[in-house]
């Protein structure tokens, strides 16, 4: 396939398509954080980068015939500030969807957090204008509208974390990998089955009571004294592989990382394409 990736991030889109087997002729990346662009470049050097999604339109390539991305879901987020499409990180979703809308390729997959239905609704509504030759697929649309499937990472890995996913092919649940926290973290004790939802600031550090109180950035018990996970160990949250954040500081792995894709529920999702019939 010819892929276009927005918001790539550091290329966990790439790492997912290898292992849902499906071969890349070409891999071009829309991103603008260097040190997420210098991940990318250091474990695969043909990805092609295009820079700034908002300069789509200079852009010269071929049509794709996926597009993935997930555009920033700060706004959305029921942990934020909830600004919605009046935050101007979230108001790029109508950005990928105008490339979408240009490009119109065969499959396409969005990834965002869980938001309150009003929103869910515009998104999937936009998608359902999209793409309504597949509208009598029923279990993929409802009204017209495209809906999303929400899957929880901790099926296929050590952290809890739900998110929405669009893409024009079913997709069925994964199934659970029975993967738990103490399975991944190093010489360490943990007081829970799963590790919470991994963020983008965890490299900030939380304290035991914050800890407690919060529910959020997860802590493990080493000895004595409670620490935060491992640059590594917070890859295999995100069920990349080892190191492969490595050659940036530890402040940028982690927030690279907790703005990164859990890969193994992405090729979940990919794979599907292989079952797909078309409408």
């Amino acid at each position: 396939m010819t892929v276009l990736s927005l918001f790539d991030g550091i290329s966990c889109g790439r790492v997912a398509l290898e292992r849902a087997g499906i071969p890349v002729e070409k891999y071009y990346a829309s991103e603008v954080d260097k040190y997420a662009i210098k991940i990318s470049a250091s474990n695969y050097s043909d990805i092609v980068q295009l820079g700034d999604i908002i300069r789509w339109q200079k852009w010269n390539i071929p049509k794709p015939d996926l597009i993935i991305g997930g555009s920033p879901c700060q706004g959305f987020s029921f942990a934020g500030k909830g600004l919605n499409f009046e935050d101007p990180r979230s108001k790029l979703f109508f950005v990928y969807a105008d490339i979408l809308k240009h490009y119109h390729p065969k499959y396409f997959l969005l990834e965002n957090v869980k938001m309150k239905a009003e929103h869910n609704d515009v998104i999937s509504g936009i998608l359902g204008e999209l793409y309504p030759e597949c509208v009598n697929q029923r279990e993929i649309f409802r009204q017209g509208r495209l809906e999303p499937v929400l899957i929880n990472s901790a099926l296929v890995s050590a952290q809890n974390r739900e998110r929405l996913y669009w893409c024009n092919w079913k997709v069925e649940q994964p199934k659970d990998k029975h993967i738990m926290l103490k399975d991944i973290i190093i010489n360490a004790e943990t007081d829970k089955y799963k590790s919470y939802c991994l963020d983008a600031n965890y490299w900030q550090g939380v304290s035991y009571n914050y800890y407690i109180k919060k529910a959020r950035r997860q802590l493990v018990k080493n000895s004595d004294i409670w620490r935060k996970l491992t640059p590594t160990e917070c890859e295999r949250l995100q069920t990349l592989p080892d190191n492969y954040t490595a050659g940036v500081s530890n402040t940028q792995r982690y927030r690279c990382i907790g703005n990164g894709w859990t890969v193994d529920v992405i090729a979940h999702v990919l794979h599907s394409i292989r079952e797909v019939k078309k409408c």
